[in-house]
C-alpha cells in the first residue's frame, strides 16, 4: 500500500469520527432542547463548539494538502447520511409509537 493511499485512508476515518461527533453532537442538542430552561443558548452554545471542533479537526487532517481535505469532506458527508438512516424520523417514530 502506498503512504498516501494510508493517509487518505487515515483522512477519510478522521472524517467519519468528525462527522460523528457534529452530527451525534446535533442530534444530543435537539434530543435535549424540550426540557432546556434556555433552549437558545443550548442550541448557540452546541453549534459553536461543534463548528469549533470539526474545523480545528480538519485543518489538522488537511495539513496544507487539498486532497486530504476532499476525501476528509468525504467521510464526513457520509456520516451524515449514516446518522440520517439511523436515527431519521421513521426510527424516532417507530419508537414513539411502541
Amino acid at each position: 500500500m502506498n503512504f498516501s493511499a494510508i493517509n487518505l485512508s487515515l483522512s477519510a476515518l478522521a472524517g467519519l469520527l468528525l462527522g460523528l461527533f457534529y452530527f451525534g453532537g446535533l442530534w444530543l442538542t435537539v434530543r435535549k432542547i424540550p426540557g432546556s430552561g434556555n433552549p437558545g443558548i443550548l442550541m448557540l452554545g452546541s453549534f459553536v463548539v461543534r463548528l469549533l471542533v470539526t474545523l480545528c479537526g480538519m485543518y489538522l487532517v488537511m495539513d496544507g494538502k487539498w486532497e486530504r481535505l476532499v476525501v476528509c469532506l468525504a467521510g464526513f458527508l457520509l456520516m451524515r447520511i449514516v446518522l440520517t438512516r439511523l436515527l431519521g424520523p421513521a426510527r424516532s417514530e417507530s419508537r414513539l409509537s411502541a
